[in-house]
């Protein structure tokens, strides 16, 4: 689609054959990264069994290499599923978020009051 921002060559950190990921914009933790199906489709329950098997690869991958670039104690892995849930961009898409002893995390920060 033309106008999905998610639909652009934008600078890819790393991906595989149907996904990619990119570094979060308004990111709430060091190292918040996007895990971005190819084919654009806007809820992650229309991903196909390979889209999803290509998805849960690159979080993996992308795992390790947060892990040695920021060693957090933790992660959440956070998808939105449709405008009522807080999506924001209409293309699929998960957040691997890693997380540090004591951080705060304000969602409602992130998704700019788009939840009602």
């Amino acid at each position: 689609m033309s106008d999905c921002i998610f639909c652009k060559n934008l600078p890819k950190v790393i991906e595989n054959e149907l996904a990619y990921v990119l570094y979060d914009i308004n990111p709430i933790s060091k190292g918040h990264t996007l895990i971005i199906p190819k084919r654009h489709f806007e809820q992650i329950f229309e991903a196909t069994p390979d889209e999803s098997s290509a998805i849960k690869d690159l979080i993996g991958k992308m795992k390790q290499r947060l892990d040695q670039e920021h060693v957090p104690d933790g992660y959440n892995i956070w998808i939105n599923s449709g405008k009522a849930a807080g999506q924001v961009v209409m293309h699929a898409h998960v957040h691997l978020i890693p997380r540090f002893k004591g951080q705060v995390l304000h969602i409602k920060d992130h998704l700019k009051g788009n939840i009602e």
